[in-house]
């Protein structure tokens, strides 16, 4: 996260993330972070997680995400 005062001043604020992947079997995986686990499944260039995010791959480095929870 980075933040600039109105006047230009730039405050910098730096957070750091935790999370980690593993596989379970071909296509599947358990996702580990800070705020819990989830798993996932990839079928083609469509991965669902159980928290309900939708992701499509549409070109390498390129993706569309939608669904889920919003982090505030």
């Amino acid at each position: 996260m980075i933040q600039v005062s109105e006047a230009g001043e730039g405050l910098i604020a730096l957070g750091f993330i935790f999370r980690k992947r593993v596989r379970l079997g071909k296509s599947g995986h358990v996702n580990i972070s800070k705020s819990g686990a989830s798993v996932s499944e990839q079928l083609a260039p469509v991965t669902v997680n159980s928290r309900g995010r939708v992701t499509v791959r549409l070109l390498p480095g390129l993706s569309f995400r939608f669904g889920g929870r919003r982090r505030r």
